[in-house]
């Protein structure tokens, strides 16, 4: 099998691991990017948190292996491309492990990739509350947001577009009559849901929270704790772009409700005091040492609330997308009524606030 060396330094594999032979595609990868290991000898672990890729770990017996490596294989969830910029996404990865904050690429192949493994736990409710690991948190989310790419990479607020492209990919109707009843039922029409698009975007645009290159993604399992370091990482920079700041803490503020479809309690959502308190550790860090005042955190936390909307319509309207591509085991229509039934309790509450 012969490998390709992309412009960019990337190993390129022309394989395609398919759903029906998992281990058999990531072998046949590994022979290329890892030829001293031998098949035989590899063992795998399959990670099933994941609801639109699937993850799979791959190391050599331990006693074959000098630097007890583990490489991590991500293959991509099905129609996801219509979804994610994957060439934005290896550059990210690319200039964030540069900088320490991103893990390795060791290789790409047809349908997805290979990186670095970050040793340690991801977060749960419990231990994002943590006070040893939280600070942590606030702290590494902010050198994420003082990176600046080139000046070739559009710096607008990608949170709108985003809304608009996962807009533009639900189906008129859905393929299946039972979806479509139920999209119908919960939530009206794609037309509805774009009034409410233009609404929500005139009112945050009146905002004046920071553009800054942030994750878009942070939900717990994309946190990593190393307890023996006493260190923080982030993982899975598919939406990874610039975007408003509070954006980015308050989609990480809205993972805090739950980790599975059947335990999301908005009870769980941060209080104010522990709000001010994560947002005067990240501003600290933000401004290289520079501590906020009251109102600094005031004005952010604020704005957090307001784009707190954002990433509940953002994510639910994603949510629809996948309840017609998806083939993973996941009730992609409970999640999107969800996400968007938040929406529409917490909306008027904020929008009088920017009238």
């Amino acid at each position: 099998m012969s490998l390709i060396c992309l412009p960019a330094g990337d190993t390129f594999v022309p394989v395609k691991i398919e759903e029906n032979d998992l281990y058999g595609g990531i072998l046949n990868f590994l022979k290329v990017i890892r030829p001293n290991w031998i098949s035989n000898n590899i063992t795998f672990k399959t990670f099933t948190d994941g609801i639109t890729n699937k993850l799979v770990a791959c190391q050599l017996d331990s006693t074959l292996n000098d630097e007890n490596e583990i490489i991590l294989v991500r293959i991509y969830g099905n129609k996801t491309d219509l979804l994610i910029d994957r060439n934005a996404e290896i550059r990210n990865i690319k200039t964030l492990n540069v900088l320490g904050l991103a893990p390795k690429v060791y290789g790409i192949f047809e349908n997805g990739l290979a990186y670095q493994y970050y040793p340690g736990v991801t977060l749960n409710i419990d231990t994002v509350l943590d006070v040893k690991i939280w600070p942590l948190v606030a702290q590494h989310m902010a050198k994420m947001h003082k990176v600046k790419l080139g000046d070739d990479i559009k710096q607008d607020a990608v949170v709108w577009d985003k809304i608009e492209q996962f807009l533009s990919l639900l189906p008129v109707p859905f393929t299946d009559v039972n979806k479509q009843n139920r999209f119908a039922s919960s939530f009206g029409s794609i037309t509805r849901l774009r009034i409410e698009f233009e609404r929500l975007k005139s009112h945050l645009n009146k905002t004046e929270s920071p553009i800054v290159f942030a994750h878009n993604d942070l939900l717990l399992g994309n946190v990593i704790y190393n307890q023996r370091e006493g260190t923080i990482a982030f993982i899975d920079f598919e939406y990874a772009a610039y975007n408003y700041q509070a954006f980015d803490i308050a989609n990480h503020f809205n993972e805090f409700v739950g980790l599975s479809i059947d335990d999301i309690d908005y009870k769980r959502y941060p209080n104010k005091e522990f709000q001010t308190s994560w947002i005067k550790v990240y501003l600290t860090e933000y401004w290289d040492g520079v501590t906020p005042n009251e109102s600094d955190i005031e004005k952010l936390y604020t704005e957090v609330q307001q784009h707190a909307l954002a990433s509940h319509f953002l994510w639910g309207v994603w949510s629809l997308v996948q309840f017609e591509l998806s083939d993973i085991d996941f009730d992609f229509g409970r999640y999107a009524e969800i996400r968007l039934n938040r929406y529409y309790e917490l909306k008027d509450d904020i929008f009088k606030e920017l009238i």
